[in-house]
């Protein structure tokens, strides 16, 4: 990597300032100060910046409670932005592995890792996502066997995937669908005559969201969590 675009990656300054710090000789390797910003750096060399060493960064995964009434966008796009909830540098640099929407609450995956999310959100990958549900009214009979085959919704030419439908109580269940549909959730339960009234992420894969976590509040995933998306 050249070590103008290293200094870039490390820290807040533009490729133009770092430039600018390499000519003035405010960057050594190796011991060395440096004076050609296009100068190769590997994985093994020491670089110092204005007397401070500096490292690249490796991939970031997290995991927030996203609070209603926040939306799943860049922090430029939206004041209410989600990520506006992380108190972490390079925000520009991360992305959302599954929106939801701006009423629902619950598991919110980010990274800056593409390979990874993509494996989240790919239709092919089919990884499931858990919500529980709030209904308007009772959950119908035989709304179980339904979802396992696939549900009719508006305006689509095929069916959705098979989907997991527990009923926990009359107004309330737990739904596992393997795809991400367009409010998918909420155009299932329209099918069936039934508005959905609350709607809570609680897993995606086998990443369960943390209880200990509040709403706003984020923490990153453990290596087993992130290793799980495969």
């Amino acid at each position: 990597m050249r070590l103008d675009k290293f200094i870039t990656a490390c820290t807040d300054f533009s490729r133009s300032q770092a430039k600018k710090i390499i000519s003035k000789e405010g960057v050594s390797v190796g011991g060395v100060f440096i004076k050609d910003p296009s100068c190769k750096i590997s994985d093994q060399d020491e670089v110092y910046l204005l007397g401070r060493r500096i490292l690249l960064q490796g991939a970031r995964y997290i995991m927030l409670h996203k609070p209603p009434e926040t939306v799943c966008t860049s922090i430029n796009d939206d004041s209410r932005s989600v990520m506006g909830l992380l108190d972490t540098d390079k925000l520009e640099n991360l992305h959302i592995a599954g929106r939801l929407d701006i009423d629902t609450t619950g598991l919110v995956l980010i990274t800056d890792d593409g390979a990874w999310s993509h494996r989240i959100t790919s239709p092919k990958k089919k990884c499931g996502k858990r919500y529980r549900v709030g209904l308007a009214d009772a959950v119908q009979d035989g709304a179980v066997a339904l979802f396992k085959q696939g549900v009719q919704l508006k305006d689509e030419a095929q069916l959705t995937r098979p989907a997991e439908l527990e009923i926990l109580s009359s107004n309330e269940v737990l739904l596992t669908i393997h795809e991400g549909k367009y409010h998918q959730v909420k155009r299932m339960f329209a099918a069936l005559s039934n508005r959905v009234i609350s709607l809570h992420r609680e897993q995606v894969g086998s990443i369960e969201l943390d209880e200990t976590l509040e709403e706003g509040a984020w923490r990153y995933l453990t290596e087993s969590e992130i290793d799980s998306v495969s």
